[in-house]
């Protein structure tokens, strides 16, 4: 009886710690996407904000998706709230993560953030009027429509696919988490400078190979998008491959020991529209998914100044885009309209 309490003990504990890894896995890519670590469901019911639309799904769906089972599309979202005492931020990182049950595969697609975008009214009240797709989390705070919802709404209007689910993220969660693990250790392709936002500014340098990173370094790292060398070494493609690390670094045993302190994170930096209960479905269903088997899509286009920066994406590489999107998430042709 003894030796049956223990293996159930144990079989108990790798049910919680595959779970974790696999929130890991999800939640990463938030900040620099960002990261979660899950602990208990206590700390994820404490996360939980639904988005407020009718039916509780996308108005591109027909019916709402039951996660586990069909294709679902998430919004991972880093906010940027530090300068303004965490109200009216903006979500500097926006990457859309779909996983497919009958695959078992899984695509990020990071949403430039300058992408121009026209506001109505309703959306950005006194704001209405073209501004950048980061700035739907903060109009969408000030005008009433609904943070969350507006910057929802805005990727599915850019993308012409529904998302079905969100995670958002504060910076300093991301900072937080990173420095829970020990840091991350990533392998610098190109040399390069950034601004360290938690201490006055100061400069963090980047030299070419591998470094390991604390939480402020991490951020750093993953948000530079005015050093030269970003014309060959791209935000997009230092958050993939952040992430990568990350995941690769979240499978060690020692995490386990580490989840009452980022549980207590997950309370103070995060939201998500998915239950406990969905996260657990999703972590039965991809558990066993390789890091190194995510396909990455890239939206091209052209940078362009009239006072601002803006994106402007290709409508070639959009529709591209959209396409594979819609083949992941298997919506037939007649489930929503052609991207224009």
């Amino acid at each position: 009886m003894a030796t049956l309490r223990y293996a159930q003990k144990r079989k108990k504990k790798r049910r919680r710690r595959l779970l974790l890894i696999f929130l890991l896995f999800i939640f990463i890519t938030i900040g620099t996407g960002s990261y979660i670590i899950y602990q208990a469901y206590d700390a994820v019911k404490g996360s939980h904000q639904e988005i407020n639309r009718p039916g509780n799904k996308s108005e591109l769906r027909e019916e709402a998706v039951k996660i586990g089972n069909d294709p679902v599309s998430i919004l991972l979202m880093g906010i940027e709230d530090y300068e303004t005492d965490g109200q009216n931020g903006r979500a500097d990182t926006q990457i859309v993560v779909t996983l497919n049950p009958e695959t078992a595969k899984m695509t990020m697609t990071t949403v430039p953030r300058d992408t121009m975008m026209n506001y109505t009214a309703e959306e950005a009240g006194a704001y209405a009027g073209t501004h950048k797709i980061n700035s739907s989390y903060a109009y969408g705070s000030i005008s009433g429509y609904g943070s969350t919802k507006l910057t929802v709404e805005k990727v599915e209007e850019l993308l012409n696919v529904p998302i079905d689910e969100y995670v958002s993220v504060d910076f300093q969660g991301f900072v937080d988490i990173v420095d829970a693990l020990g840091g991350v250790t990533v392998d610098v392709k190109e040399a390069f400078t950034e601004k360290n936002i938690f201490d006055d500014n100061n400069l963090v340098t980047f030299e070419k190979g591998p470094m390991k990173m604390n939480g402020e370094e991490a951020l750093a790292f993953v948000r530079m998008r005015k050093h030269p060398a970003n014309t060959v070494y791209s935000r997009e493609e230092r958050q993939r491959q952040f992430i990568k690390a990350a995941i690769d670094q979240s499978v060690s045993a020692r995490t386990i020991f580490k989840l009452n302190k980022i549980s207590d994170i997950v309370h103070a930096s995060v939201d998500t529209s998915l239950t406990p209960s969905e996260i657990y479905a999703l972590q039965r269903k991809y558990k066993s998914m390789d890091p190194s088997t995510i396909k990455t899509l890239e939206i091209e286009g052209t940078n362009s100044k009239n006072g601002v920066y803006y994106f402007t994406p290709l409508q070639e590489s959009l529709n591209d885009v959209s396409t594979q999107l819609k083949q992941e998430l298997k919506l037939l042709p007649d489930e929503t309209e052609p991207h224009p």
